[in-house]
């Protein structure tokens, strides 16, 4: 096997190759989707309204 091999140079530093993956990644930067707290206050007041609506649905009738 010695005879494919060739010696490498001790004072030559060989770099990692590059992941293509990780630049795009990199120049990526985080931000607000759409509006702010438009979602979510609609889902809490969607929320809030199916919970009375259960509320009232399962508490006896108090006109007996």
């Amino acid at each position: 096997m010695t005879q494919f091999t060739s010696p490498r140079p001790l004072n030559l530093k060989l770099r990692k190759p590059r992941n293509p993956l990780v630049a795009h990644a990199l120049m990526r930067q985080a931000g607000k989707h759409g509006h702010f707290n438009t979602g979510s206050s609609q889902r809490q007041t969607a929320r809030r309204e199916l919970h009375k609506q259960t509320l009232e649905m399962t508490l006896p009738d108090s006109s007996a």
